[in-house]
């Protein structure tokens, strides 16, 4: 498993993928960027460390001087820039290759062109995905909505961003003040400049977490926009937590936030590990309506509210519709059972195996 710029320890390369696969039987190696010390292997996945470059692209010559060196039957590729060096590495070592899929990637420069010249940027990086795919033996989808900008339906395999069941106690929901939850990385267009009003319109005594770290240069604004509104004693950023500290305090909040703001293809299609996270801690979720993906799972589960996100006061009136706990707990009892069910990883995880197993079955014995 090659990544340019996942951590080693990634929750869908690693926890995800790379554990199905070592539990049924294929030695597993995760080729990722570090400048800190790695334990030797997660989850059965052995880490292969290297100090990465702060430039993306000063990364590439390394990945590929390892990928080489693997003797890998199989190079699976989690970004652009890394499915390129699986491609150019196993036209010498002969390996098959499987793109992975986390992101609709025509649109991720959308923020940084003119809107005159989107059109052309989306389809030059449509055209790029469509080359790299070419090559792919098979690429794998994180999420509906993403398979087209490929064009090879018969080596595609949906493999679902859902949630594998973690070793928590769920959330026991009962009176007192509410406790809101953002979890993971944080900035302007995943509402954080909305969280103080949100904040200061929600019932009396409601505090809120940031169990994660602003990504975007935002901190600042979001800091003084909570002493304008009064409620800065009433927030508590935790930063970053390992993953299992991160679930063992999800479950101490009595709703979970989801507030990716509109204008963004990739908001539209997300599938986020934080919904999956707050429904596997018993969390009742509030979420974007026009998040197609998103949408789907909350209805689908009944875990939730779906709200204009853009909207401080209709966030908070969400909020407030949740107050009474014997609607938190029924919602969140929903959203831990949908997955254990339709939205777990067991099922997406037997897809995997089963492309694997037609790609290259692992030697046993």
């Amino acid at each position: 498993m090659l990544s340019a710029a996942h951590p080693p320890d990634d929750t869908r390369v690693v926890r995800k993928e790379g554990a199905a696969l070592a539990a049924a039987g294929w030695t597993v190696a995760h080729v990722a960027p570090s400048r800190v010390a790695v334990p030797p292997a997660v989850a059965g996945v052995s880490l292969r460390p290297y100090r990465g470059d702060r430039r993306r692209i000063a990364r590439l010559p390394g990945l590929l001087r390892l990928a080489l060196r693997s003797g890998a039957a199989v190079l699976h590729a989690s970004e652009p820039d890394a499915w390129f060096v699986a491609l150019l590495a196993a036209r010498f070592s002969g390996a098959r290759v499987v793109l992975d899929v986390h992101e609709h990637y025509p649109s991720r420069l959308d923020g940084r062109v003119p809107g005159w010249l989107r059109p052309l940027v989306r389809g030059a990086i449509r055209l790029a995905c469509r080359a790299a795919a070419a090559g792919a033996d098979a690429i794998v989808v994180a999420k509906d909505g993403l398979a087209e900008d490929f064009g090879a339906a018969e080596r595609i395999v949906a493999v679902r961003n859902y949630a594998a069941m973690p070793n928590i106690a769920p959330r026991r929901h009962g009176p007192g003040a509410l406790r809101l939850l953002h979890l993971g990385a944080l900035g302007a267009s995943r509402g954080a400049l909305l969280l103080p009003d949100i904040l200061a319109l929600s019932p009396a005594g409601t505090v809120l977490t940031l169990l994660g770290r602003f990504t975007d240069g935002s901190e600042a604004a979001f800091l003084a926009r909570a002493r304008e509104r009064g409620v800065q004693e009433r927030i508590t950023l935790t930063g970053w937590m390992p993953a299992e500290a991160a679930l063992a305090e999800t479950a101490r909040h009595d709703i979970g936030l989801v507030l990716f703001q509109p204008g963004v293809e990739n908001h539209r299609l997300a599938l986020p590990h934080k919904l999956f996270d707050c429904m596997a801690a018993g969390l009742p979720v509030i979420a974007p309506a026009f998040a197609t993906e998103v949408a789907t799972v909350v209805r689908g589960a009944g875990c939730g509210l779906l709200a204009d996100v853009a909207d401080a006061g209709a966030v908070a009136a969400a909020v407030t519709a949740l107050a009474q706990p014997e609607r938190r707990a029924a919602l969140g009892a929903a959203g831990r059972a949908a997955v254990a069910g339709d939205f777990g990883w067991e099922g997406e995880a037997r897809k995997l195996v089963d492309l694997y197993g037609r790609l290259a079955p692992p030697r046993r014995g």
